[in-house]
């Protein structure tokens, strides 16, 4: 079976040795100022594309720069990251949610300090929720049925028409 290469020709494809020479001799240089060079020899694109073109690879240019910069984003972003994965039931999802916040108070990450504490309040909910299969889900479905077809009728509708609209539709 062939593969479909994952980079397309682009319009910018032609310009790019332009481009590249231009960026190496003045990093700094705007976006707005390389597309009027290109568009003065020939380029038929748009800014938006040449503007996607060049940020392609920024995106982790500047998150190693600000992870550098700042090693508590790093931090953070790993407690996050580390939360995610108990969010789906499971029987040891407890164990891992205090792991997780003892993680987090042993990082000393002021940011999730609130967190920590609010699932503290009320751990037994918070361990429910992770741990069973249950969901309410579908009731909150019927809550905003019902509130959409309340709001299609402006207001004015009594319990009586509701709730016919409800079991009717």
């Amino acid at each position: 079976m062939l593969r479909v290469p994952k980079c397309r020709a682009s319009l910018v494809d032609p310009y790019r040795a332009h481009l590249r020479k231009r960026r190496s001799e003045d990093p700094d240089v705007p976006v707005k100022h390389l597309f009027e060079e290109i568009k003065a020899l020939g380029f038929t694109g748009c800014l938006n594309l040449l503007h996607k073109d060049i940020n392609q690879g920024r995106a982790d240019e500047l998150l190693a720069k600000l992870t550098a910069a700042c090693p508590e984003m790093t931090q953070l972003a790993t407690g996050v990251r580390n939360f995610a994965p108990p969010l789906t039931p499971h029987a040891d999802n407890a164990d891992a949610l205090t792991r997780w916040i003892a993680q987090v108070r042993a990082a000393d990450l002021p940011h999730l300090h609130a967190f920590t504490r609010g699932l503290d309040r009320d751990i037994d909910a918070v361990i429910a929720g992770l741990t069973l299969p249950y969901r309410n889900g579908p009731t909150e479905g019927v809550n905003t049925k019902t509130k959409r077809i309340a709001r299609q009728m402006h207001g004015r509708a009594g319990f009586t028409l509701l709730r016919h609209r409800i079991l009717l539709g």
